[in-house]
């Protein structure tokens, strides 16, 4: 995949590290016409596999929309990810371990409640405690007093429900200390898991469940399982990612192609990613012409071996052989019609810190060396692998399945769920019974995102349930490291650990194709394939 490097912020030890102030907002594809400020904006959507709550939604329908809901203290460009300031005044530290983070003032939530310091505090305390279960909990261990609130063992009881590492300083201001120094930590401060929570969320999680409420541009209005999810602007909504219309329509499919069927009918209005018919050809162009939306993106599809499998935990050389078994050149020009690019390693080509070809061999079509390893492996049986059937995930997995089989000479099979959320429970739920679909969009544009999450033992995305201490102590001297530079070429050595036992199978990367409909003057697809709901503007009606 072609991209320029992204803006990964830098902040030196020895000065105070304040991020910028500027905005996010700005057009992407724009036309002529008269804007209808209290219009609605309809989009493809997913059903989301689990609460609404910030900490415990890791993945893309529930993300888009507590994405909407809920405001971090930190924003990022939708270009390039750059951060910037935004429910944060300043988050000023002179030694990457003790952060003193400012809010802007006059912040309020959906229920006019305060946006203060002590939200924070109490939904990172939250997010962070164990018995809570919230699935991105792991993203506070920075945190000083992370482990007594969430020990390493699942069984152990936590000696503390608060970190100690947390100080409310008054009503605008806390202070977060870290157990060791951090470079990463200004730049995760705009992943979900770190949005503040209301006293009213506290008071009763049940019926935040059925209505939560949040801080963000965007607040909950209704919702139809499997069917839509509305959303209405905030209009006490201060800071510069404000939206620029009434109604935000999440409309949920089991379909890709009715989706993009709907929106070259102008029946929706965005859609983040095409479905495989749309890209043969680039059918897409003729349909939809500057309708087309055009992102850098910073992800990773992959394969996931899941250790819980006996077959694939002690076996390195059948996870090789079925590495080796996928044409990846043939599957992205043919099947994915060009919209992708194979896969080299487990970091994106767009991160400070990518290598190319860093898988090597193995992540290259060889047939031959592929159906030996296979041999010697001494696998016997069948392999599948699982995903959902929605958002275009079948045809591509498909056909891997069809290339492993012509190269090993093993029966391979597609086994679809119906939706994201059924497949994610069974993810979460490690009920899968072969391969699996494993994909990743980054929350923050770091190559720690990519490794921490999915490769650390514990980690909130590890589908394969992969545990390496070397990796686990190589990563944590990364997060611990203050100088950049000097943190990259750590988790790069994880990386390299990681290519040596290939706990998952990296096989394409996913140029950012998107559209809009031609109800809409203006959108813009961001660096995590999403839509940046500040650059929606609607079409008046004639």
């Amino acid at each position: 995949m072609s991209r320029s490097l992204v803006a990964w912020v830098a902040l030196p030890v020895a000065l105070a590290m304040t991020l910028s102030a500027c905005g996010g907002g700005g057009g992407g594809s724009t036309t002529e016409g008269k804007e209808d400020a209290d219009g609605t904006v309809s989009i493809y959507g997913t059903e989301p596999k689990s609460t609404l709550f910030p900490a415990n939604t890791t993945e893309a329908g529930g993300g888009k929309i507590t994405d909407a809901l809920f405001t971090r203290l930190v924003g990022y460009k939708a270009e390039d990810g750059a951060t910037y300031n935004l429910a944060a005044e300043s988050i000023d530290s002179s030694d990457a371990k003790v952060y003193k983070i400012k809010l802007k003032p006059g912040q309020k939530f959906h229920d006019g409640t305060d946006v203060d310091a002590q939200s924070f505090v109490d939904a990172w305390n939250f997010a962070a405690y164990a018995p809570n279960a919230q699935q991105a909990g792991s993203f506070m261990s920075p945190i000083e007093g992370y482990k007594d609130v969430h020990p390493a063992d699942e069984n152990a009881k936590p000696a503390k429900d608060k970190m100690s590492g947390l100080k409310v300083v008054s009503p605008t201001e806390l202070e977060v200390t870290l157990s060791a120094p951090n470079s990463v930590f200004p730049i995760m401060l705009g992943y979900q898991p770190f949005a503040p929570l209301p006293k009213a969320f506290f008071a009763d999680q049940k019926a935040f469940e059925a209505k939560p409420i949040g801080n963000g541009p965007m607040k909950f209005a209704s919702r139809t399982p499997n069917a839509l999810i509305k959303l209405e602007r905030f209009d006490d909504y201060k800071l510069e990612d404000k939206v620029h219309f009434k109604t935000l329509d999440v409309k949920i499919y089991s379909s890709q192609e009715t989706a993009y069927q709907d929106l070259v009918a102008g029946k929706l209005d965005f859609m983040e990613a095409l479905p495989p018919s749309a890209k043969v050809g680039e059918k897409y162009k003729a349909d939809l012409g500057d309708q087309v939306l055009n992102a850098n993106l910073l992800g990773q599809s992959a394969i996931a071996l899941p250790y819980y499998i006996p077959a694939f935990k002690d076996n390195v050389k059948l996870r090789q052989a079925v590495s080796m078994a996928i044409n990846r050149e043939q599957i992205t020009k043919t099947v994915l019609a060009g919209s992708y690019v194979p896969s080299d390693g487990w970091v994106s080509p767009g991160i400070k810190g990518y290598r190319k070809g860093i898988c090597g061999e193995y992540c290259t079509y060889n047939p031959e060396k592929a159906k030996q390893l296979f041999k010697e492996s001494g696998f016997t049986g069948k392999l599948t692998i699982q995903s959902n059937q929605d958002g275009g995930r079948k045809e591509p997995l498909e056909a891997a399945c069809n290339s492993i089989k012509q190269a090993l000479g093993v029966e391979c099979e597609f086994v679809g769920a119906t939706n994201f959320g059924a497949f994610r429970q069974i993810v979460d739920g490690k009920q899968l019974t072969g391969m699996s679909r494993s994909d990743w969009s980054a929350d923050y544009p770091s190559i720690e995102n990519f490794l921490n999450p999915l490769y650390r033992t514990g980690g909130s995305s590890n589908d394969s349930n992969y545990s390496s201490p070397i990796v686990d102590q190589l990563l944590e001297k990364a997060d611990g490291t203050a100088n950049q530079d000097e943190a990259i070429k750590l988790y790069q050595q994880a990386e390299d650990q990681i290519a040596k036992d290939m706990p998952s199978i990296p096989t394409w990367n996913e140029k950012g194709i998107g559209a809009r409909s031609k109800n809409l003057l203006a959108a813009k697809l961001t660096f995590t394939r999403d839509a940046e709901l500040a650059a929606f503007r609607v079409k008046a009606k004639s």
